[in-house]
């Protein structure tokens, strides 16, 4: 088993509070960061200029993701154009449709031809992924993010998706792969198995990276004195019945 320095694969934390963003700051294996709507809102954010502009105050040497948020691709363009002059390491993050469940294939086309860094999200299927590699052949780097997690969600194998997405993208070297959405800490030796190029991990599974390659007795036995010791705090008792003679 490999260790967290001997992997290929690039971890970006995933989330938008600040605190714990800048916590990740100062961890060397975090290369790059990911937010979207749902998180900033969980997150208690409710100006979205304010806090992409402050973050960036920090962190201006690792890449990091801001979406854009209408749901009309003419309004998603403006978007995509102011977002992007934030910062030079700023990806727009696209949705492959809108909520009507239209692609956005075009828009992603045109932004790449005027030179924006994507970042697009929300992908589960082959037809989606050649679409996008398409709309982005002619672009600047970009990120294609396919959601392996919740893929893996539906009771289906995501392996098989995310090697034929890398086999897809192949032709294009400045395309990157994101596994999005991972549910515990062995996607990310999954994701390094199979070559790709980053895996987007929130804060919670983050905090599991002092587990690689712990003993397993040992944490057997921890495990047994966390049960022991949880029973003793709660007071548990049973009365326990004379033994008939």
């Amino acid at each position: 088993m490999k260790s967290v320095e001997q992997l290929k694969i690039k971890i970006f934390a995933d989330g938008a509070d600040k605190a714990g963003m800048l916590e990740m700051y100062q961890n060397p294996y975090i290369k790059g960061f990911t937010t979207n709507p749902t998180l900033m809102r969980k997150a208690g954010i409710t100006d979205y200029c304010a806090f992409a502009l402050d973050i960036l105050k920090t962190i201006k040497d690792r890449p990091i993701s801001f979406e854009v948020f209408s749901d009309d691709f003419n309004e998603m363009y403006q978007q995509a154009l102011q977002i992007a002059r934030w910062g030079s390491n700023v990806y727009v993050k696209i949705p492959v449709t809108n909520t009507q469940a239209k692609p956005a294939y075009d828009l992603i086309k045109q932004l790449a031809k005027q030179g924006v860094k994507q970042n697009v999200t929300a992908l589960m299927t082959l037809d989606q992924v050649r679409h996008v590699s398409a709309a982005l052949a002619d672009g600047p780097e970009a990120y294609i993010s396919v959601f392996a997690g919740r893929v893996a969600d539906t009771g289906r194998d995501p392996l098989p998706l995310m090697q034929e997405t890398l086999n897809i993208m192949k032709p294009h070297a400045q395309l990157e792969l994101i596994w999005a959405s991972p549910r515990e800490l062995l996607n990310i030796f999954q994701g390094d198995e199979l070559g790709c190029h980053i895996i987007t991990v929130t804060n919670d599974i983050l905090k599991k990276l002092y587990l690689v390659k712990k003993d397993l007795n040992e944490f057997s036995l921890e495990t047994v004195k966390m049960f022991y010791e949880d029973a003793v705090k709660a007071g548990f008792s049973l009365e326990i019945p004379m033994a008939v003679v």
